[in-house]
């Protein structure tokens, strides 16, 4: 079976009863930040919370009475198994899904929570394909691609029908790329329905193996991100050749772009996205002058970011915004100098997240104390005012790392 534009259209018929056509919606805040008008399409919305539930409902319409009764298998670090486990849990067939050791708990948990038997083996999605493909082949168990199959990029090929129909007249789209399904679906539907409409694909850059092929350089597969979710070594050949002939260009976004672009869809327009959305944002911050003018849809493809480490993620993008800072005092060890400082703060409209104070260490003189008093402020602007009412007041402090 070949990947077509009839073929996404039948597929988008035949999965709209069971999936959720999710909004796209224009970002008003980041619009203005941009520079363009961006609308963001909101598979975090879908069931199980990203786009994969499309793929995985495709494929599985299209399995017999016999397949249907033996169940099926898949590997995946989150997004398709929690697709297939959820849709078949729906339609009443045993799953199986292989996840790679490391990924992340509320992934492995929201897998088990919708009826599907989790296996986890080895450290990434590459090295889990084959034990998964020899488990199917002995227990008689029918496997579903993640994104090397016509179907299942079919199934997500639908989501460049729906923005088209919600907005006609988008000039761009941009799809974040893992193994090349999603972006091979879209770009072949959005071609299709728009033939002049502009298709970016958005990779990580510590796992740009896509774009590698695409422009025949060598690729880097190397490493850890946030996007976990498209850390892909072995993309789809199929999928490269469609991307080849139906994607514009390829950009990609460094751990600290993706990392800022997840907080900005958070305090921005206050929605939960993981890594690999992170990446679609991200090189359209980077790219933002490419746009000017232009109406620009971006997938939002998933929401599933562990819990922990959003909250690790958030505090550090406060950090970043100046609304979190720590600040570092020597002091002469005398009484009512903290109050002071606590003083001083409050009179500015801040407030003190947390106090630590040590005199024990000798990285102080003995009738000395070092005093770390983390705040919480409005912005970096904020913060220079509180500094310089605490150094006008005679208090010896630095910023984080800076220097006294």
């Amino acid at each position: 079976m070949t990947l077509t534009a009839d073929l996404i259209r039948e597929t988008h018929a035949a999965i709209a009863p069971d999936t959720v056509r999710t909004p796209l919606v224009r970002a008003a805040r980041l619009s203005m930040m941009l520079g363009f008008d961006l609308f963001l399409k909101l598979e975090n919305l879908q069931h199980t919370n990203a786009f994969k539930a499309r793929g995985a409902l495709a494929k599985l319409l299209t399995l017999d009475a016999a397949q249907r009764a033996a169940g099926v298998i898949a590997c995946s670090a989150g997004n398709h198994a929690q697709g297939v486990a959820y849709h078949a849990t729906r339609m009443g067939i045993p799953s199986v899904i292989v996840m790679p050791e490391g990924t992340p708990f509320n992934k492995v948990k929201r897998t088990g929570d919708f009826g599907a038997e989790v296996v986890l083996h080895g450290t990434s999605f590459d090295e889990s394909v084959q034990f998964t493909q020899d488990l199917a082949a002995a227990r008689g168990l029918t496997f579903i691609h993640p994104f090397d199959d016509p179907v299942v990029a079919a199934g997500q090929g639908s989501v460049a029908l729906e923005m088209l129909e919600q907005n006609p007249a988008l000039d761009s789209i941009v799809v974040p790329i893992g193994g090349g399904g999603l972006i091979a679906g879209m770009a072949t539907a959005a071609k299709a329905e728009k033939p002049k409409i502009e298709v970016v694909g958005a990779q990580a850059e510590a796992f740009n193996a896509v774009k590698a092929a695409y422009e025949g350089s060598a690729a880097h597969t190397i490493g850890s991100t946030l996007a976990e979710g498209i850390a892909v070594r072995a993309p789809s050949a199929a999928n490269i050749e469609i991307i080849r002939r139906t994607v514009d260009r390829i950009d990609t976004a460094n751990e600290a772009e993706i990392e800022d672009a997840v907080f900005d869809l958070l305090s921005h327009e206050k929605l939960v996205a993981e890594g690999a959305a992170g990446a679609g944002l991200a090189v359209l911050k980077a790219h933002a002058a490419r746009y000017a003018g232009r109406q620009v849809g971006l997938v939002v493809c998933g929401g599933n970011i562990d819990s922990r480490l959003l909250s690790t993620l958030i505090l550090r993008g406060l950090v970043r915004d100046g609304r979190i800072t720590r600040l570092i005092f020597k002091l002469d060890d005398r009484p009512g100098q903290l109050a002071d400082i606590a003083r001083i703060i409050g009179d500015a409209g801040a407030n003190v997240v947390e106090v630590i104070h040590q005199r024990m260490m000798q990285s102080v003189a003995l009738k000395q104390a070092e005093l770390e008093v983390v705040i919480e402020a409005r912005d970096a602007g904020h913060v220079d005012e509180i500094t310089a009412a605490l150094r006008d007041a005679g208090f010896a402090l630095r910023v984080g790392t800076e220097a006294i």
